[in-house]
């Protein structure tokens, strides 16, 4: 889809070759000298980075209980830049390798068998290599969902690099969402939709997480509920370049014939569970919340009744 003339267009930060020198380099350059040279060049990316640096302070302020240190923020920041690593490599050849926690075990028996389902995830760990992985099955079609931005050579190179099985659907607006996953949702491919950030949502519901009710995208629920597909959540972890774990929820299933306050009461019991499993995960590391923007937003208070009726 594409954004109005007017609005400016959205890009990943850093230059056009950005991505392309980082994978040369990888090539050619011994791990020994390359991760300080990662290192430094992390270091001068948050340097011109003062929003990103500011919403990494306030998200490590929640998870950790205190303000944070220069070297958490730097922590921060070189871990999403090794996760960038990851899937750069990935797009290179070099192998790479999906274990799965306990509790998993429906998002694996869905992997084996197949079948239509909406997958959520959030920006964490490697969770964008996930879809990828997947998308390695070979029975298994992929439909990820994205904003389309500038800068995006991992995207592309990653579509090409799992030839044809994983497909994306651009959406820079919420109100396209519907209509640009009606093609998808007439086959039996999966759907994958990003669910952390709040700005692209066209619906969101209050959760506790981080000590606090805060708004999220609740809109894979009801696209649940119209496609009649069931919701699976899933995070990446990495544990070594060439490893990750996958931490995944139960299957929420549509039920026929159910009210849709009922559904959607079972879905807010389901997302909230998984938010949980989310933030245990945090609390092990802070540093894989790959959100440099503001932090999910506190839901408003509710009104009291007697005010409301007023």
């Amino acid at each position: 889809m594409a954004v109005s003339a007017s609005a400016p267009s959205p890009r990943n930060p850093g230059p056009s070759w950005g991505y392309r020198f980082l994978r040369t380099a990888d090539r050619v350059a011994p791990e020994w000298l390359y991760r300080p040279c990662r290192a430094l060049g992390t270091l001068i990316a948050m340097a011109n980075m003062p929003a990103q640096r500011r919403h990494s302070r306030e998200y490590l302020a929640a998870i950790l209980g205190r303000p944070a240190r220069f070297r958490e923020v730097f922590r921060h920041f070189f871990a999403f830049e090794e996760a960038l690593m990851t899937k750069l490599r990935v797009i290179n050849g070099r192998p790479h390798r999906t274990v799965y926690a306990p509790g998993a075990d429906d998002f694996r028996a869905w992997l084996e068998g197949g079948g239509p389902v909406l997958l959520g995830t959030f920006h964490f760990g490697v969770s964008d290599l996930q879809g990828c992985q997947i998308g390695g099955y070979h029975d298994q079609h992929v439909y990820v969902v994205r904003q389309r931005v500038g800068n995006s050579h991992d995207t592309d190179a990653l579509a090409a690099r799992f030839g044809g099985r994983l497909h994306f659907v651009w959406v820079n607006e919420p109100g396209e969402l519907l209509f640009a996953l009606k093609d998808a949702a007439a086959t039996p491919a999966a759907i994958a939709l990003q669910c952390d950030r709040v700005e692209f949502a066209a619906r969101t519901e209050a959760f506790e997480f981080l000590g606090a009710r805060r708004l999220f995208p609740f809109t894979i629920y009801h696209l649940a509920l119209i496609f009649q597909r069931p919701v699976l959540f899933s995070v990446g972890v990495p544990e070594n370049p060439d490893l990750a774990t996958l931490h995944a929820s139960p299957r929420f299933e549509p039920r026929p014939g159910e009210p849709r306050e009922a559904a959607l009461a079972r879905a807010r019991e389901h997302f909230q569970a998984f938010l949980r499993q989310v933030e245990a995960l945090l609390r092990r590391n802070p540093y894989l919340w790959f959100n440099f923007t503001p932090l999910n937003p506190v839901a408003p208070a509710a009104v009291p009744a007697r005010e409301a009726a007023a």
